[in-house]
């Protein structure tokens, strides 16, 4: 049941998947993940311990099938946006080197105008020419002043490095002051003893106040609030080994079970 819980959690995750990152979209990673889903459960031997997770393909085919042209369609409009990543030669890092040494603002000029005057959709791709008509009136609107940090040395394109500056240091703020978030709490309630130890020795002492069949009890109901976030970083990296590693589990807890029952595996 455990197991079946997290191939339910993927599903989820999958179909309420979001990115706030320009270059990443959520939407076209969480119809991928729910592909790699479909194709593992297909894959499930037939028996009663499998009948709920074989029941739950039908509704994750179905979710892939009514969703296939909206992710072409948005696949096909990041793969646009990328092109024109690359036409203004973003993102650069700061600290490094520029791009390219001998480029100016009227080539990135003309490259990104060469790539607009390519590109032409239908009302059958509404994301692509959505994206487009927007990328078409911010240029008309904008590309005057978006184009100097290729001709003032060491100017960044944007100021997103700096506010991830920032957001760091708010984030930082709110950790250490306990205001608005119990995250410390949580991933770092270890390290708090560190503030209230005025040497090694007072440290030691404190430490060994708690019992050490306490701190283990502890330790494991931390490993298991953190497993369900975990199980999510695992299952965006790799959907489609993170959900066989699952159904492998699955199909061996119940070959135990059937062995355990005296009855044939499955």
């Amino acid at each position: 049941m455990a197991i079946e819980k997290q191939v339910r959690r993927s599903i989820r995750d999958a179909v309420n998947r979001s990115s706030r990152r320009p270059f990443q979209w959520g939407g076209v990673a969480g119809y991928e993940q729910l592909q790699a889903i479909a194709e593992r459960l297909r894959h499930l031997p037939e028996g009663v311990e499998t009948l709920y997770l074989r029941r739950l393909l039908p509704q994750v085919e179905r979710a892939v099938e009514k969703n296939r042209g909206l992710y072409q369609d948005v696949q096909a409009a990041r793969a646009w946006l990328l092109r024109l990543m690359r036409a203004l030669h973003y993102p650069y890092e700061p600290g490094g080197e520029a791009p390219c040494a001998a480029l100016s603002s009227q080539e990135v000029r003309r490259g990104v105008e060469d790539l607009l005057s390519q590109c032409h959709f239908d009302k059958d791709q509404p994301v692509q020419a959505a994206l487009f008509s927007a990328a078409q009136r911010l240029w008309r609107r904008w590309s005057a002043d978006l184009l100097h940090c290729y001709d003032i040395a060491s100017l960044p394109p944007d100021n997103t490095q700096m506010e991830a500056c920032f957001g760091h240091l708010r984030r930082h703020q709110r950790r250490i002051s306990g205001q608005r978030s119990t995250a410390p709490l949580r991933a770092l309630g270890q390290y708090q003893i560190l503030f209230s130890a005025e040497s090694e020795v007072d440290l030691l002492a404190q430490m060994r106040q708690v019992p050490r069949e306490e701190y283990q009890k502890h330790r494991r109901h931390l490993e298991a609030s953190e497993e369900p976030r975990r199980h999510v970083r695992r299952l965006h990296r790799n959907p489609a080994g993170t959900i066989q590693a699952l159904l492998d589990r699955h199909t061996d807890r119940c070959a135990r079970l059937a062995l355990t029952q005296g009855q044939t595996p499955p």
